[in-house]
């Protein structure tokens, strides 16, 4: 009788069995940890924190586990408005001790939901700070959420897929006619460029960038057979509209419970996870600055936009090819960026609002709101260890960002990777504020001001030079 292995070497050399079908088959995992704050905590989104006094709907960390025999990544997405890099840490450490799946192959984001608590820490410009209760709470679950992904790991298939939904995208960012009292700073300037300009109003010109229309997904089934779990980014910032002092997890969380129910027998054990991450949205919101539309009841646009953008991805799976064997791998970077510069003219500034007569008493104001902003920033930490990461799978990839990144940062990720099926996620692994390319500095605009912008204005051309590399790094296939 011949040995087994000798048997093997003959079907290799004659060809009857392939080294493809010798290799591991993808298995798949994919769970949910509920990480809904206590009443009363302060909900941040708005200038002002407030207390919440309801809760509309849960939050969660939804987590997805790959393994390919080799290499394990862990994908996971939290309903909030962003992690603090401590608290990614922790996590990420946590993982790893109990999963063995190395802490930079853990991919950790925020939705940037306006209405959740906040996971961020101490507002301040400090890449380590401690962890709150409630951080460490949100830390504890996301552990928890990957090791119940782990313990569903099943065969699986995986594909990509994408669908354009351009209608509910618009660049927020507008240029207007010159003179318009809408392109006033808080620090006495005039702007180029408006964020959120009033609706509708003849001073509007165009807007002061792209959008991007596309919806990325990672699709994950058993072989032939039910959906275990979809990875999606779209390039929209969160909707709103909730009532009163609610947390919600917004229009994010109602695509994946819709997704799920569009899913032949998602309910059965272990059940469907969809997760919805926000690809690059920093200059991105809902709102149709041209035509705007009229108000609607609590909840109604949300749930618009998250059943429609849900519905095409359900429609799109028939397009999308399956592979039962694919490599994973993943490249973590802390990179060297620099806090944004504040000059001494601007502290004077700072001590000159807050001690004008018409301002003291008056902490919701905007410009006393940039000078406390602005003080905090010129006290930041000598470093920012700024975190990105690019995550293989096959011949998808995706690149991070911690800041809320410009749309035509994600689109030229795309443009320029080496891999066909690349798309970025924004507020992974930490909260740098926002980013903005170099032009757009020179325009001006919210998200330019110090105080909401916390990085250097090269800083978005060394994330993509480092992502590019990274990605070039992991020698991914065409």
């Amino acid at each position: 009788m011949m040995k087994p292995m000798i048997v093997l070497l003959v079907l290799l050399a004659t060809g009857t069995l392939s080294a493809a079908d010798l290799a591991p088959s993808l298995t798949a995992g994919a769970a949910t940890s509920n990480i809904t704050p206590e009443i009363g905590l302060d909900i941040i989104g708005g200038f002002s924190p407030i207390p919440s006094t309801h809760i509309h709907d849960e939050l969660h960390a939804r987590c997805l586990v790959l393994d390919d025999g080799q290499t394990k990544i862990a994908l996971v997405v939290c309903d909030l408005l962003g992690l603090s890099r401590s608290l990614c840490l922790s996590a990420r450490q946590q993982i790893q001790e109990a999963t063995g799946i190395p802490s930079e192959n853990v991919m950790i984001s925020g939705t940037h939901t306006h209405s959740a608590t906040s996971a961020l820490g101490e507002r301040g410009y400090n890449s380590d700070q401690e962890l709150n209760d409630y951080q460490r709470f949100v830390a504890r679950r996301i552990a928890d959420g990957v090791r119940r992904a782990v313990n569903q790991l099943r065969p699986a298939q995986v594909g990509f897929g994408s669908v354009d939904v351009p209608e509910h995208v618009f660049n927020r960012r507008w240029f207007m006619q010159e003179g318009s009292p809408a392109l006033v700073s808080p620090f006495g300037k005039i702007d180029k460029v408006r964020m959120n300009p009033p609706g509708g109003v003849p001073e509007l010109i165009e807007p002061a960038g792209p959008i991007d229309p596309t919806v990325s997904y990672i699709a994950v089934r058993e072989p032939g057979g039910r959906m275990i779990s979809i990875f999606s980014a779209y390039s929209l910032h969160y909707v709103g509209g909730v009532a009163g002092a609610d947390i919600s997890a917004d229009y994010f969380a109602i695509f994946c419970e819709t997704l799920k129910k569009l899913q032949p027998a998602s309910e059965d054990s272990p059940p469907f996870v969809a997760l919805m991450a926000n690809g690059t949205s920093g200059d991105i919101n809902n709102i149709n600055f041209r035509t705007p539309r009229p108000g609607k009841p609590a909840y109604e646009q949300m749930r618009s936009v998250g059943e429609d953008v849900a519905n095409k991805v359900h429609e799109s799976l028939g397009s999308v090819t399956w592979q039962e064997q694919t490599t994973l791998a993943a490249n973590y970077r802390e990179l060297d960026v620099k806090w944004r510069t504040v000059e001494p003219a601007l502290l004077d500034w700072t001590l000159e609002t807050q001690t004008k007569p018409e301002n003291i008493g008056k902490p919701n104001d905007i410009a006393v709101i940039y000078a406390g902003r602005v003080q905090r920033l010129a006290q930041a930490s000598p470093e920012t260890k700024l975190p990105v990461q690019v995550l293989r799978i096959g011949d998808i990839c995706i690149g991070t960002s911690p800041c809320e990144t410009f749309a035509e940062i994600g689109l030229d990720y795309r443009k320029y990777s080496p891999v066909a099926h690349s798309f970025m996620v924004e507020l992974a692994h930490g909260y740098y504020g926002y980013l903005p390319t170099p032009r757009h500095f020179e325009l001006g605009g919210y998200e330019t001001w110090p105080g909401t912008n916390y990085l250097e204005p090269q800083a978005s051309e060394k994330i993509m030079a480092a992502l590019l590399e990274m990605t070039g790094e992991l020698d991914l296939p065409k």
